[in-house]
């Protein structure tokens, strides 16, 4: 075993400078241990703390009082093997508050700002406590020196961070297992732990904005009964406020500025126990619902040059790091947020993987969404399908069993990657979400554009034997309008976030069907919440894999905020006084995705493709024109075109086994434009009729309506229907 400073234990006693309590001496006896697992882990006899650095030259650990406010010891962590710094305490327990001072060059030029006077949480640590406390101190450089970040700081940073602390990881899980929903039946739900809560009728005041607030039977069983399959979580991992969102009374409220990878924000928990997430996850489990993660690994919360040393940067920048290579003080910013993580480093690597491993395995987790997922494929030369990160988990036998979610886009050097993904993942398709916007805008010239979108963007996806659930369709997202304001409001109104207006996109595709923002007339009203169930109804009814933000299904408002993520407050947060129209919306989602869940056509593991099947002698999809027949050049060609016909034949095959398919066969037939539309309804079998299931003009239709071959159906203005071919009188 190689050593490096492996002297005698140090045992200081300091006081924190908030503290006025007397320091408190302990006992602790250090031994070598071991240099894995990485991280605070505790064996039942004692802990062993193991931390990764190629360029420091020791390692403290430094043990707090139960309240993380007094310093009780510093303890040098005797061993270095593999570039591991480690030691062994056997008196201690779950519950033991630490922290890191890590001891190296100080030189910003070279990619090095150690600095031993701050304080550091574990990447590893599995809880944290207390919060971050803006203070000067938490910089590794001197605020205000001519030298800039090139000066170095002496001041004691350990009042102002959040201290890691061990955790006793034994959780009773009972019967609880993964859900396991396949992709063809899965629903995405996105949402906020807090914001989900914050105003629910049926959450206890002390249980709003918490995990525990997720598990209130009444919250469940409304995600449930809504028809969606998988609730997937904004960022939940421990995270910082900005400073200059505080100092403007506001917050991080959606999260994506993470610290530590392995532990949930304090702020979710209303009980302080990590076990409290478990159990959400097992009332989510029970009601047969799927967890998902959004995760965020393509940077951390200590920013650029400028910014903070609160754990990485103290730890290792160089390694942790993108640096620029030709001056190592500056770091790459494909994340717009001021740094980029090195996933290329094989040691971040493994913690990127570790903590996606322990949050599928330990939290029972059931899959991921990768915030800015391209910059994880990237090397200096550009995004790389083949990229460490991207196999490791491919090849991973717990991590290829769980949903993985790209993000197929960041700021960087060739950012934009849908489609390009390797098989195995799913990805974000921004296309959907601004073709659908367009065509149920009106814009001319969509037809062909929103065709292949509802045959899941098979000119993206269907290749090397990828599948059409990878398409994951999206109207909405947590960033942007939500569906309400989308038809409701022609410009963002972000005010409220205090940059006069100048952030959120300018590009939304959203129409105020003729006044911006609420109002009291009739017709647009109505005709408002028929575009919403126009989108909910092209969302359920595309192949591929639908996701649709929470509260949009009873017509959630953030009032033209299309950037809510300082927002913790009655914009950012779901309103459940519903009105009636809030109601009737909420009844149509639930009936469409009925719907989808019923016609295993309109989920297919096959790419629609429109080839004629001359076996068989049917073709799986064909486009029809308002008079019945199949479209040709002219039709497609023709900007002026907003109505046509999806015929989806249920004889077509399922799977690559060349037999028929025993399908119900469905016609959707669509209409964007600003007058009604007859339309021609295709040839049917003897014995056999079209019945309407679904008219987003009439949502109390249920299916009892039959046409005949040749019947003409007016389909009202910018509306959406849905027929079955079945036998006459059923």
């Amino acid at each position: 075993m190689s050593t490096r400073n492996a002297s005698t234990a140090k045992k200081d006693t300091h006081k924190s400078s908030s503290s006025t309590a007397e320091p408190t001496a302990t006992t602790s006896r250090i031994r070598e241990g071991l240099p894995f697992p990485l991280g605070a882990n505790w064996d039942g006899l004692g802990v062993n703390f193991a931390l990764f650095s190629a360029n420091a030259t020791k390692v403290e650990l430094c043990l707090f009082d139960s309240t993380g406010e007094v310093e009780l010891e510093r303890i040098e962590l005797p061993e270095y093997t593999d570039e591991i710094f480690h030691g062994y305490l056997p008196d201690a327990h779950p519950g033991l508050i630490y922290g890191y001072r890590v001891y190296g060059p100080y030189d910003p030029k070279n990619g090095h700002r150690f600095n031993h006077n701050k304080l550091l949480i574990d990447p590893y640590a599995k809880q944290l406590v207390g919060s971050l406390k803006w203070s000067e101190a938490l910089f590794g450089y001197t605020i205000g020196h001519p030298d800039g970040d090139l000066s170095f700081d002496e001041r004691d940073s350990a009042p102002f961070v959040p201290k890691s602390k061990v955790i006793d990881p034994a959780y009773t899980w009972g019967r609880d297992q993964r859900v396991s929903v396949p992709w063809d039946r899965t629903v995405l739900y996105e949402t906020h732990v807090r914001g989900y809560t914050m105003r629910h009728p049926s959450v206890p005041d002390e249980l709003k904005g918490t995990f525990s607030g997720l598990m209130v039977e009444d919250v469940i069983q409304h995600i449930r009964k809504l028809g969606v399959s998988s609730v997937e979580l904004l960022p939940i991992h421990a995270f910082v406020n900005d400073q200059h969102l505080l100092q403007k009374g506001m917050t991080n409220y959606w999260g994506y500025n993470s610290i530590a990878f392995f532990a949930p924000d304090p702020r979710y928990l209303a009980h302080g126990k990590i076990a409290e997430f478990k159990e959400m996850v097992a009332h989510m489990h029970h009601a047969g619902l799927e967890v998902i993660l959004d995760v965020v690994y393509n940077h951390t919360a200590e920013g650029n040059e400028l910014g903070p040393t609160l754990s990485m940067r103290g730890i290792d920048n160089s390694s942790y790091y993108r640096l620029n290579a030709d001056d190592k003080r500056y770091y790459i910013n494909d994340s717009g947020t001021g740094n980029t993580l090195d996933l290329s480093h094989p040691c971040v690597l493994q913690l990127v993987t570790d903590s996606l491993r322990y949050w599928a395995t330990e939290m029972h987790v059931d899959g991921f969404r990768f915030d800015l997922a391209t910059i994880l494929g990237r090397y200096r030369d550009g995004f790389d399908e083949r990229h460490s990160f991207l196999v490791a988990c491919r090849q991973d036998p717990v991590l290829r069993q769980v949903k993985l979610i790209a993000e197929p886009w960041d700021c960087g050097p060739g950012g934009y990657q849908v489609g390009r993904f390797a098989p195995g993942w799913a990805e974000w398709n921004d296309k959907f979400r601004d073709t659908v916007r367009a065509f149920w805008k009106g814009d001319e010239g969509q037809l062909a554009d929103f065709a292949a979108r509802m045959t899941a963007s098979g000119n993206l996806f269907n290749h090397r034997g990828r599948r059409p659930y990878v398409s994951v369709n999206f109207v909405t997202a947590h960033d942007g309008f939500t569906l309400h304001d989308l038809v409701s409001y022609n410009d963002k109104h972000n005010e409220d976030n205090d940059e006069n207006n100048q952030d959120g996109s300018n590009n939304n595709l959203s129409w105020n069907h003729g006044v911006e923002g609420p109002t009291d007339n009739k017709e647009i009203n109505e005709l408002r919440l028929r575009q919403m169930r126009n989108f909910f109804a092209t969302l359920l009814f595309a192949q591929g894999t639908p996701m649709m933000v929470a509260g949009d299904e009873f017509a959630r408002t953030q009032h033209g905020n299309n950037n809510a993520y300082c927002q913790d407050s009655e914009i950012g947060w779901v309103n459940w006084d519903l009105d009636e129209d809030g109601k009737s919306l909420l009844d149509f989602v639930k009936r469409a995705t009925k719907l989808r869940q019923t016609y295993p056509i309109l989920r297919r593991n096959r790419f629609l493709v429109g080839d004629y099947n001359e076996a068989i002698g049917v073709k799986d999809v064909t486009w029809l024109a308002p008079d019945g027949k199949e479209m040709g050049i002219e039709q497609w060609e023709d900007r002026n075109a907003r109505c046509m016909g999806m015929l989806m034949d249920g004889r077509a095959q399922e799977t690559g086994i060349r037999r028929p398919g025993g399908d119900a066969t469905l016609l959707l037939v669509v209409n964007s434009h600003h007058d009604g539309v007859n339309f021609t309804l295709p040839p049917v079998p003897e014995g056999k009729d079209w019945k309407c299931l679904l008219d987003t003009n009439r949502p109390d239709i249920h299916g009892q309506e039959s046409f005949e071959f040749d019947s003409h159906y007016t389909v009202t203005a910018r509306s959406l229907l849905l027929f079955e071919l079945q036998h006459k009188n059923a």
